[in-house]
């Protein structure tokens, strides 16, 4: 594992507090005002059958949650190659 000096532990930690506010203000987005606040105006609409709101309550959030854990997961995992950072186990 490559030893990082000071500013690169900053702009690493940046980057990851600043990845990790965006995906979680995406994911309150579509948690809580798009399956709670708006459900009645998404109700309207349909998906696959079911009313839009009733869909992102019950699948679309979770949906969203599990791309967004790969998306971080994917970009992490580059911004570790970038500084030379690898597991333990990897070679």
């Amino acid at each position: 594992m490559a030893e990082l000096n000071e500013q690169q532990k900053q702009e690493y930690w940046r980057y990851n507090m600043r990845l990790t506010a965006i995906l979680l203000a995406i994911w309150f987005v579509v948690a809580y005002l798009l399956a709670g606040v708006f459900a009645d105006e998404l109700n309207r609409l349909t998906f696959l059958g079911f009313p839009l709101g009733y869909y992102m309550a019950a699948q679309g959030s979770l949906i969203v949650f599990v791309v967004e854990i790969a998306v971080y997961a994917r970009l992490m995992n580059r911004l570790d190659e970038r500084y030379g950072i690898r597991e333990e186990g990897d070679r």
